[in-house]
């Protein structure tokens, strides 16, 4: 999380407290350290932002303090609000937790449709690989080790390259180059047992098998 983005994070957690907030719950919320609230409270005042209180006590944001509007026609409200609700369905609880984040943040700011709805049925959320550790993987080009199930309960170690994920109504699937079968593969979140995230990378690897990937995806949908 960039600097800017964890200062509207800040500012977003004082707008909807009920009551004062220490620095250190601010930043177990937001997990970073306490100084780092500190410096950002600091830049926040120095920017003229309303934030009130002082180390030990707590924070608050003084009231009357809105962010800048967002309009969005009727049609794009509802896109938002169906689009936000379906990733519910996915199956990550990374990204459900980004989703309900994301909704509160336009919610300060604008209305959203109070007329649609989507099911949350979907995916399984996945037992023991967490999907925010492989979503950065992808991000920095990391390789993971995973313990893996096959659909006949065959059990093998893999030292995959994660490339992207892909989100079926019926299982999520990451697709990564799979060291084992010099191949690319897909794998089931939810068949992974155990898994390890690798100092080991595969930088300047990634954009090329993930094109490679992407011109035989279609054969999935």
């Amino acid at each position: 999380m960039g600097r800017s983005t964890r200062m509207f994070e800040i500012i977003q957690i004082l707008r909807n407290a009920a009551k004062p907030l220490t620095a250190q719950h601010i930043a177990d919320e937001l997990e970073v350290t306490k100084r780092t609230i500190y410096r950002d409270i600091a830049a926040l005042q120095a920017m003229r932002v309303p934030v009130e209180g002082e180390a030990g006590i707590g924070y608050v944001m003084r009231s009357g303090y809105d962010l800048p509007p967002i309009n969005f026609d009727v049609e794009e409200a509802e896109a938002i609000t169906v689009g936000l609700a379906l990733i519910a369905r996915t199956g990550d609880r990374g990204l459900k937790r980004s989703a309900r984040s994301a909704a509160q943040k336009l919610a300060d700011t604008t209305r959203l449709s109070e007329t649609v709805f989507a099911s949350t049925w979907g995916a399984v959320e996945p037992e023991v690989i967490d999907l925010t550790t492989v979503r950065k993987a992808i991000r920095e080009d990391r390789k993971l080790r995973i313990r893996y199930s096959n659909a006949d309960g065959i059990e093998t170690h893999r030292t995959i390259w994660p490339i992207a994920i892909a989100y079926h109504s019926e299982a999520i699937v990451i697709a990564a180059w799979c060291e084992l079968r010099k191949a690319l593969r897909h794998f089931r979140p939810d068949r992974v047992s155990d898994y390890e995230e690798l100092n080991e990378g595969f930088t300047g690897e990634g954009d090329r098998l993930r094109q490679e990937w992407i011109k035989t995806y279609s054969d999935w949908l």
